[in-house]
């Protein structure tokens, strides 16, 4: 802890880009405004490069408890801060499910004994598990998580008393995973007839298609309207589901609101030829016509925050024949890369990409004092070199996985320095300081 003097960087803040000094002390911003000095402060000189809010990503699996041959909260949450990560929401999907407020509690402990990173938990919806959903608190959990399709891990709901009961009922954010899985099956048994063994990674946005997304989207969204829920639509992936949002409203105001995933700005369905299995994800990665919908929403406010569904697994298990294959993959590490990479192509802006990756999951969350270089905010802080060029290789791939499906990549763009509450956890690419990190708190 103790006091710390960011000098000479160019900030991005609230829609603008200037060059400032940043005094910190102990957890928090102090003052900012240039050529600050004190006595005593230990100096990060950030010349010549760019600062930033620390990300906040409101979508990651880190595995734990279960399944930790994968990841865990600390092998994942230490590869996140390597990239400008500084806080993330992480989902039920583990082994033993989230779905009891004793098993929240023994990720938070987990959590407290070891991230890296600031952390919330998402509480797990079942279909017979309202009345332990019921008792969570808005004040300290992010949100309430339901599989409305079926994941890694099965936690389908798709009981529609149920859903009626928890739309109903809980009055905190519900976050969803939107494909109807009536659909899937159909079309997953249209496929397999026809084409048997040679059924592929490329089938996998026509099984997961349009249709099956669009169903549950629209299905959420009634409920929520019916209901006046506060919901949060995962992961978009398709054109035709971007009709549910508005951006005629400031966010603070929505009471729908959605996310769209790096990956789905990034790759698109002929990606399947080279990658296969490793980028096969729920909700499929589809037709470039739906990447570059989602980014246009992105860029206009239709949707509201970019995050990752960052969600490893082994390469074995990938490079299993795709009926096996597990989907998700990993990409907390390198998802301002991902950004940045489209900003070097003239397709976002730098001020758009702090504004929905670390503003508005803020807003959208009411996560308390993070999301902005502000004075009295924590010092969740990433630091920049924006031209320095880097390849992504097994050497700087700090997945517990061990691969990427960016392997070979070469971005322009590097982070060289990560604070936690104040506390520098990376450092050029050294890792000092585990469990830094601090439970979210939410202004609810």
């Amino acid at each position: 802890m103790g006091r710390k003097i960011i000098k000479n960087g160019l900030l991005f803040n609230r829609g603008k880009a200037f060059q400032s000094d940043i005094l910190i002390e102990g957890q928090k911003i102090i003052k900012i405004e240039s050529d600050i000095s004190h006595p005593n402060a230990e100096i990060i000189n950030a010349e010549n490069m760019w600062v930033i809010p620390g990300i906040i990503d409101d979508q990651v699996h880190f595995r734990e408890p279960g399944l930790t041959h994968k990841a865990d909260i600390a092998s994942e949450s230490r590869a996140a801060v390597s990239g400008g990560v500084t806080s993330f929401m992480e989902m039920p999907n583990v082994i033993p499910a989230t779905l009891t407020q004793e098993n929240l509690q023994a990720k938070y402990d987990i959590g407290a004994d070891r991230s890296w990173a600031n952390y919330s938990f998402f509480m797990g919806a079942s279909n017979d598990n309202l009345e332990e959903v019921l008792k969570t608190d808005p004040k300290s959990v992010c949100g309430v998580k339901i599989f409305m399709g079926s994941s890694t891990g099965n936690m389908l709901v798709d009981n529609h008393t149920t859903l009626e009961g928890i739309f109903s009922k809980v009055d905190m954010l519900i976050a969803t995973h939107c494909e109807d899985e009536e659909t899937i099956k159909a079309n997953f048994q249209q496929f397999k007839s026809k084409y048997g063994e040679s059924l592929n990674a490329s089938h996998h946005p026509l099984i997961r298609n349009v249709e099956g997304c669009l169903i549950s989207s629209s299905y959420a969204s009634e409920l929520a309207k019916k209901h006046d829920t506060r919901l949060h639509i995962l992961h978009i992936s398709t054109a035709d589901e971007l009709a549910l949002f508005t951006n005629k409203i400031p966010l603070s105001k929505k009471r729908i609101t959605s996310e769209a995933c790096v990956h789905h700005l990034y790759f698109t369905a002929s990606d399947y030829e080279e990658l296969g299995n490793l980028i096969k994800c729920n909700p499929a990665i589809k037709e470039s016509s739906n990447r570059d919908a989602i980014l246009k929403a992105v860029l206009d406010d239709t949707i509201d925050i970019i995050a990752t569904d960052h969600a490893p697994h082994t390469w074995e298990e990938k490079n299993q024949k795709y009926i096996k294959a597990p989907s998700g993959l990993p990409l907390v590490q390198h998802s301002l890369n991902i950004m940045m990479d489209l900003f070097w192509q003239n397709k976002i802006s730098m001020e758009k990409i702090v504004e929905k990756m670390c503003h508005t999951p803020a807003i959208c969350f009411q996560v308390k004092d993070r999301g902005y270089l502000d004075e009295g905010m924590f010092a969740d802080i990433a630091i920049l070199n924006p031209t320095q060029p880097w390849t992504v290789n097994d050497a700087n791939i700090h997945y517990k996985c061990g691969w990427s499906p960016l392997q070979g990549k070469r971005f322009k763009g590097k982070v060289n320095f990560t604070l936690i509450n104040g506390e520098l956890v990376y450092n050029q690419g050294e890792f000092i300081n585990q469990g830094k990190g601090m439970r979210l708190e939410f202004d609810r």
